[in-house]
């Protein structure tokens, strides 16, 4: 075969291959949802087990009757406890998001939120994300947050952005602090707040937008494990190299999973979602994370 039948071959390869990526990032794996199991020892020694629904990004829109379906059999895993890190609109549906996470809330809960729980999903540049963290316009919410919130603390979630609550879990006090989404400049950050009340059995910190300045807060704060999402774990990340980007100040190995900041577990999910103007996820899966919270070695 002479160079220039073997360039064809390579350059023809080379499109298939990109057709086939392509096709696979936007119609297949965007519906491949998976439940990732973690182990992390963070309780008091002699504690039992506690089973944590790490749930976040779920940009759901009322036709994403697979995602919704999936979403809703959670509830099968029986977790002891829920923590939705916000985004959970994909479209102004708030019946959708409720529909959704409904079942879930048979179980105790926390939830603070995220940018696409005030403000719709606009259409972007794809390669800004490459150039830095996007940016959230100041604008008026239009998505019916004040609804969704109040629908979830009425089933027995607690909302803890820039606030605090205290749960009860599988005979465990939880206490939980949050912080607003700094991806938005809701980051409420001062002397007092982040903060935990002492005599707990478990000090959780929540945020949306993993963020050095609240993650690092809560962390001073004396959290003992930290939960955040945003990131989508890169959504589009590249084999052998990983996420090109964070969406924020993490680094690019932060972008999803189980990590520790000055001795303190964070775990950041890689979401179940995407913006309805992007709706390609590429070798990172939508996911849920089920932590199995052990005892500390004494």
């Amino acid at each position: 075969m002479d160079t220039k039948k073997i360039l064809r071959v390579i350059a023809g390869a080379g499109v298939t291959g990109a057709v086939a990526a392509g096709v696979w990032g936007a119609c297949i794996e965007p519906h491949l949802f998976t439940v990732r199991h973690q182990t992390c020892p963070v309780l008091p020694p002699g504690s039992k087990p506690l089973r944590v629904l790490h749930i976040s990004d779920l940009h759901v829109a009322p036709w994403q009757k697979h995602k919704i379906n999936w979403v809703r059999s959670l509830a099968q895993l029986q977790p002891d406890l829920v923590i939705n890190t916000g985004d959970n609109f994909g479209f102004n549906s708030l019946e959708t998001v409720i529909h959704t996470l409904n079942p879930l809330t048979a179980f105790p809960g926390i939830f603070v939120f995220g940018s696409n729980d005030f403000h719709s999903p606009a259409l972007k540049n794809p390669a800004r994300y490459l150039m830095g963290p996007s940016e959230v316009k100041e604008s008026e919410p239009d998505l019916p947050a004040d609804d969704l919130r109040r629908a979830l603390t009425l089933r027995g979630w607690n909302f803890v952005d820039n606030c605090n609550a205290t749960v009860e879990a599988n005979g465990l006090t939880v206490r939980a602090s949050g912080v607003g989404d700094a991806h938005m400049n809701n980051a409420h950050l001062s002397a007092q707040h982040p903060s935990f009340q002492p005599g707990a059995d478990l000090n959780v910190g929540v945020t949306h937008s993993p963020y050095s300045a609240s993650v690092d807060a809560l962390i001073h704060a004396g959290a003992h494990i930290v939960f955040a999402g945003h990131t989508h774990g890169g959504q589009i990340r590249i084999p052998g190299y990983g996420a090109p980007v964070t969406n924020c100040d993490r680094p690019r190995d932060e972008a999803r999973g189980l990590f520790t900041r000055s001795g303190v577990p964070v775990h950041v999910s890689a979401g179940l979602g995407f913006s309805i103007f992007a709706p390609v996820r590429f070798a990172c899966p939508p996911e849920v994370t089920l932590l199995k919270l052990v005892a500390r070695e004494s």
